[in-house]
Order: C-alpha cells, then sequence, then structure tokens
C-alpha cells in the first residue's frame, strides 16, 4: 500500500488554505462569542474570551422584545426574501428566454439595458421608487418591497438567465415545435427544467441581497409594523444608549438561515455562475 506523499509546494498551499480559514472564521467567532455575553461585558471587556458564564438569554430576549422583536422581523424578512425570489425567477427567466432566442436590435438593446442596469447604485432610483410607491400606497408594505427589489435585482437575473440559455442546444425546442407545442408551453416543459442550476443562482444571489440590505429596508419600512430583521437589529442601537448584546444576537440569528441556505445550494450556485458567464 503506497504512502500519501505531500510535495512541499501542495503542503505550503494547504497550510496557507488553513491560515486563511482560520482569517475568514474569527469576525463569525467573535460575532457569536459576543452575542453570549451580558451588555456590560461587550462595552467594557469585549475581548475576554473565552466566555465562564454565557448569556444564553440574549437570543430568547432580542427575539421577544416588543419594540424590536426579532421574531416578526424574521417572518418579514421571510415573505419579503421568499416573494422576491418567486417573481423575479420566473419574470426574468421568461425575459432572458425571450432575449436569448430572438435576435435582433431590440432583443440586444433591452440586454445592454439589464447589464447597464447591473453598474449603477440601486440608491439612484429609490428616491422615484419611494414616491411612486407612495402614490400607490405601498409603502410599508410586503407587495411594495417585494416590487422594489424586483425592479433592482432583475438586471443581474436577466445577465445570468441569458447567459445560461444561450449556452443551450435548441433541438428540444425545435422537437417541441414540431409536436405543436405553443412558445410558453415548450419554455415551462423543455427549457424551465434545465435552468435549475442558474435558477438556484438567481435564487441565493437574490436572497442574500433582499436579506442583507438595510438601506431601503430602513427607507421604507422603518417605524412601521413590517420591519425586517436588519432593521429591527438597527432598533437596538440608541441615540445614548446600545444594546449591544441584543444587536450581536439578532445578527447570529439572522446569519444561521442564509448559511444555511447557501450550503443547501453551493454545488447549483456555482454551475450557474459558471454557465451565465458564457
Amino acid at each position: 500500500m503506497s504512502r500519501l506523499r505531500y510535495r512541499p509546494r501542495t503542503f505550503a498551499r494547504e497550510i496557507v488554505m488553513l491560515v486563511a480559514a482560520a482569517i475568514w472564521w474569527v469576525p463569525f467567532y467573535l460575532i457569536v462569542a459576543l452575542s453570549l455575553q451580558d451588555d456590560d461585558a461587550v462595552q467594557h471587556r469585549s475581548l475576554a474570551l473565552p466566555i465562564t458564564h454565557p448569556q444564553l438569554s440574549n437570543f430568547s430576549d432580542a427575539w421577544s422584545d416588543p419594540t424590536n422583536g426579532m421574531g416578526h422581523g424574521l417572518l418579514s424578512s421571510l415573505i419579503i426574501t421568499g416573494g422576491s425570489v418567486v417573481v423575479i425567477v420566473v419574470l426574468a427567466s421568461l425575459g432572458a428566454y425571450a432575449i436569448a432566442r430572438h435576435a435582433g436590435r431590440l432583443s440586444n438593446g433591452l440586454y445592454v439595458t439589464f447589464v447597464i442596469g447591473i453598474v449603477l447604485p440601486y440608491q439612484l432610483g429609490l428616491i422615484p421608487a419611494f414616491v411612486a410607491l407612495r402614490e400607490l400606497g405601498l409603502v410599508g408594505t410586503y407587495l411594495g418591497m417585494i416590487l422594489l427589489y424586483t425592479g433592482l435585482e432583475m438586471p443581474t437575473a436577466i445577465f445570468l438567465y441569458a447567459g445560461f440559455i444561450r449556452a443551450l442546444p435548441r433541438d428540444y425546442e425545435e422537437a417541441a415545435l414540431v409536436d405543436g407545442a405553443t412558445p410558453l408551453r415548450i419554455f415551462w416543459r423543455v427549457v424551465f427544467p434545465l435552468l435549475a442550476p442558474v435558477t438556484a443562482t438567481v435564487a441565493v444571489v437574490t436572497a442574500l441581497f433582499v436579506w442583507n440590505d438595510f438601506f431601503a429596508q430602513l427607507v421604507f419600512l422603518g417605524g412601521t409594523a413590517n420591519q425586517t430583521l436588519p432593521v429591527a437589529i438597527y432598533g437596538f442601537v440608541g441615540e445614548f444608549s446600545t444594546q449591544w448584546n441584543y444587536v450581536f444576537a439578532g445578527v447570529v440569528l439572522s446569519v444561521l438561515p442564509v448559511l444555511a441556505f447557501f450550503v443547501l445550494t453551493q454545488r447549483k450556485l456555482v454551475k450557474g455562475f459558471t454557465g451565465g458567464i458564457k
């Protein structure tokens, strides 16, 4: 039985990767550690590790706080994130299919317009969006936020879907067309199942953006009953005092769903990105 031998270059590469992984985990470890301390320890001995008396009550207190409760914030984040992902996947996949399969000036112009939208900061459109949603009575509502994020993330989703669809062969679509299937039926029955990798990528990218976004949610949901997790966490930050133990506990609670979602979809995420940039 041959022994596994390490070359010096391989060994050095693994050491560098281990050190990089350890450095990457330091901030997350500190957040978890600080979330287990009381407020006095966080403010005056924030790096006094290890923790001898972990305060697990920080999580329950932050969850059930009457003013900035994380429980309702989690529900609001789930509704807005889930709704945005569903709407974007449906509309972006249909739009990208039309752009990718119908060559012409109009399709190329639309594609370039969406690509330009990727590089523009979304803060440029918040004021017009706020005015429009206010006129429709949708400021502070779940539907208003879903519509807002649909517009903000549509360029990225169109870009990924269009690149992936262009790499797909047309054989199955042509066979279905010969059998008398309509274009819409061809898309849902033939093309869309093939888009599973890039759909996972679009879902993850959209979910991460919507879940972690703070500025737009503060502008549109601040002071309302539908505030999300980032806004609820910000509620523990006061002008004269800040409950840092609740802040860090809230950060941990907000990270766990995203971490679980990413672990479950990481393979399709990478595959979708590699297909979308072709």
